[in-house]
This record gives structure tokens, sequence and C-alpha cells, in this order.
């Protein structure tokens, strides 16, 4: 059960809720919001009467929920919510494309890259300041001063920028780089003390990338773990799953978009990079996934992907780029969408 309280309720009618609630033998779970406040309740509902919690001061209305995952549930929340990202909608009905390099790597490239994601008509970038490599030989990313360069460059051509946090001590110095869109990769999309300081600390918006062998709901439930502490700005990105088949270097689970339009609210992106693992992938991937309803992708892009210093098989060129935004226009448009 879902308690939406008004926005103009006070502190002492939220505590008068969470009493009555333990009074009826339920757990309450309080999320401050910067809009407004709700308050789920855990435990035993069947016997509940729901016109009664209504009733109480401060409270606008009472949601019955069933899932386990009550926030990011569309039981809570019927109508498909809008992150706004610095006045850029995702969700509704624009989709965005997020282009840019795997990794940061020097101040020129960065500038390259901004200014080949701007000029294809990407609205925000993406980037690598610390990445998670496989082997620890690997290029393991430039870190803050990286953070520093994507933070200039983008800036420099009006770009929100999307970047992983990998660590929660490197949460602050996110902040104070002013950090746009928060990326949870795969490798940690079940890391709990992660999220839960995503969900209490910040109402930045959040892309929680699915785990490698995650079912939907174990997805969801994570997502629940950043909701449930009070932001509620989250995007779920699917980005293949790990199968039996080696051709290539994920299955991309195509089924995810609208297995999770229904289970919840929130938008979906698709990486159709880090899917494929191939460049030449990307735009049939890409195409498949704005025409089963995705509300956005992340796609490499490098100025010189053979020159890349990760991930060099899976980036488009600038050129590349611009062409797929003319192909994915085209399918919106038919979609009654637009990017």
């Amino acid at each position: 059960m879902i308690i939406i309280m008004k926005a103009s309720s006070t502190e002492p009618q939220i505590d008068a809720v969470e009493v009555h609630l333990r009074s009826l033998g339920l757990q309450p779970h309080t999320s401050r919001g910067t809009q407004r406040t709700v308050i789920g309740a855990i435990g035993d509902k069947r016997e509940i009467d729901l016109e009664r919690v209504e009733a109480l001061d401060g409270v606008e209305r009472v949601v019955r929920v069933m899932k386990p995952y009550k926030f990011v549930s569309r039981e809570s929340h019927e109508r498909d919510s809008v992150i706004d990202v610095k006045g850029i909608p995702i969700g509704g009905k624009t989709i965005q494309i997020i282009g840019g390099p795997c990794s940061v790597e020097t101040p020129e490239q960065m500038e390259a890259a901004a200014a080949g994601v701007a000029a294809a008509g990407c609205r925000l970038m993406r980037g690598g300041a610390f990445k998670p490599r496989t082997s620890p030989y690997a290029f393991q990313g430039k870190g803050v001063e990286g953070l520093k360069m994507f933070r200039e460059a983008a800036g420099r051509h009006g770009l929100p920028i999307v970047t992983e946090l990998m660590d929660v001590r490197m949460l602050d110095t996110f902040l104070e780089q002013k950090v746009d869109v928060i990326q949870i990769g795969t490798r940690n999309m079940q890391n709990f003390d992660l999220l839960k300081e995503v969900g209490r600390s910040t109402h930045t918006p959040v892309i929680l990338k699915r785990g490698l062998s995650a079912t939907i709901s174990e997805w969801l439930m994570a997502a629940e773990y950043i909701a449930a502490g009070g932001n509620h700005n989250i995007i779920f990105c699917e980005r293949g799953v790990r199968t039996y088949e080696d051709a290539y270097r994920n299955m991309l689970d195509v089924t995810a978009v609208p297995m999770l339009k229904r289970e919840t609210h929130l938008p979906v992106l698709i990486d159709p990079s880090h899917a494929g693992g191939k460049a030449w992938m990307v735009p049939a991937l890409s195409r498949a996934a704005i025409a089963a309803g995705a509300d956005g992708l992340l796609v490499e892009m490098h100025p010189n992907p053979p020159e890349a210093w990760s991930d060099a098989d899976q980036a488009l060129n600038p050129q590349e780029l611009t062409s797929l935004m003319v192909e994915l226009r085209g399918i919106a448009q038919v979609l009654g969408r637009n990017i």
C-alpha cells in the first residue's frame, strides 16, 4: 500500500500517519521527495480499511499495490513518468539518443566527441571517467581528472552529462562536478549500499543498467532500493544479457521493453553498443529498440574508433551517428514520437 501525502502536508501529519500504520500492524517506509512525501506500508493489508487511512489529515490518496516493488510499480503510478534532465525529458513522446565515447581519454578527444554528439542532434552526452574492466591491467579511466574534462567539453556544447558511478565514496565528487545523470552499471545493479546511497543522498536522475544475468523482477527490485530512499528519478537501461551464445557480446533482450512498460511507469533505454559489441550491429539493434517502444538509446561514438582506449570495436564514428539519427527519426515518426 502506498500513501501519497499532499504537497502541503506537515511533519506532524506525516508522523501521525506512520503511527496509525504501526497500530494496524504495518511497517511504514517514508520517502521524502522534492515535491511530496510518499509512505509505503509493508505488511498484511487485506483487512485494512483504505478509506479510513485516506481520511487522515494530510493524505491525498491511498493506492493498494500488490507487487513487491511498491514505488516503481505501475500500480502505484498509472501514467508514464517523464524524468527531467535540465529541461530535457526522458520518457513521453520524445526519444533521447545519448551519444559519446566509452571512456574519457584526452581534452582533444572529448572536445571532438562533444562536437560530434551535438552536430548529430543528440541532447545528452555519455562518457566514462571511471571504467569497470574485466582485466585489472586494462585502462581503468581517468578518474576525477576525466570527470572534469568531460564536464568542460560537454558544457561548451550545452550537453548534460551521463557517467557511471562505481564507488559510493565518489558520490560527493559526482555531485560537486554537477553530473546530470548518474549511471549505475551492470556489475553494480545489486550493489545495494550504492543503490541506497543514490536514493537517499540525491535526487539526481539515475540510469540503472540491467545485470548480466538479472531477471526483470530482480532489476525492478534493485530500482526499488533507489526509490525507497526518496529518489524517484530512475531510468532503466537494457544492455543485453549473458547466454550460451558467443557469436556476439551479449543477447539484447528487446522483450524487456514492453515487459517493463507494463510493470513500471519509469522510462526505459537500450544500450545497443554493449549488447552487440560490434559497431556494425548498432544500427539494427537501435532500430529494433525504438520500434519496440524504448524511450531512448545509449550509443557509443568516438571521434576515431580505431584509436579508442576501450571498446573500440563497438563505437560508431561521428558520421555513422548522424546517419543513425536520420533513420531513427523516421521510425519515431511512424510511432507518433519524435527525436
